[in-house]
């Protein structure tokens, strides 16, 4: 087949990725990309991904029914309508509504992907969808593939590692293995393999979650680790991610 499969492990590494022409899958698990993927799934119309609080507040007051969403440090920023805990982007809310969503991690590896053909968002929750969705378009565009883990805030996250690994994952069953995965591929994969039936509880030694625990967001953790609730891939075309 001759896809290669790779992963970066930092936001600002995805113009890599974009540089070399590979097909992105942006992920971060804890929140933003489950929370992208939950927003759409329950009806947004689309999600725009920006990296500051005042671009963010520039474009909702240009904007006035756009909804303002995303968090630093964890908590929602002032005036702003949501947060970004999955959990808060139900249908009711959603529903045919743009968003404007800014996070520490996840909204700077999107904007770091602009120039990239393909970039899709990946998360448990769509695991299998993007996979597959990947795969497709990687073999009639003739494009490698790299999971792109956003970190948090600047450093490793042990989350978005093992997500990485369980997509590695799926497009391995997909393929029957028939893929080049890089050494940091393999090692992503080796940690999925590790924890895949202790998911939740290994994701929740991380950091990254201990912090967010403390903080009074263990059903987000919970929420983001299931696999393939919604069978869905959103797409990034450089403004807003959408379901195409």
């Amino acid at each position: 087949m001759g896809i290669n499969v790779t992963t970066e492990f930092l936001a600002k590494d995805a113009h890599k990725a974009a540089k070399r022409g590979d097909l992105i899958i942006v992920v971060d698990v804890l929140r933003c990309t489950s929370t992208v993927v939950t927003a759409l799934a329950n009806g947004a119309r689309e999600i725009i991904p920006v990296k500051s609080l005042r671009e963010a507040r520039r474009m909702r007051a240009e904007n006035p029914s756009y909804l303002l969403a995303g968090e630093r440090g964890g908590l929602k920023p002032s005036g702003f309508d949501l947060g970004n805990s999955p959990l808060e982007y139900m249908r009711e809310k959603v529903f045919g509504k743009t968003i404007v969503l800014t996070t520490t991690s996840g909204t700077k590896a999107l904007n770091n992907s602009k120039g990239a053909r393909w970039v899709l968002v990946g998360s448990f929750l769509n695991l299998n969808a993007v996979s597959e969705k990947a795969l497709s378009i990687a073999i009639s565009e003739g494009t490698d593939i790299c999971i792109v883990q956003s970190g948090t805030n600047g450093e490793f996250s042990l989350e978005d590692f093992i997500c990485a690994g369980a997509i590695i994952d799926s497009l391995n069953s997909l393929t029957k293995g028939d893929v080049n995965l890089s050494d940091a591929a393999k090692a992503a994969l080796l940690g999925f393999t590790y924890v895949k039936n202790d998911l939740c509880a290994s994701i929740m030694r991380s950091r990254h979650s201990t912090r967010l625990i403390k903080m009074g967001f263990i059903e987000d953790i919970r929420f983001s680790c299931q696999m393939n609730l919604f069978p869905i891939t959103p797409f990034y075309n450089g403004r807003s991610i959408t379901l195409k």
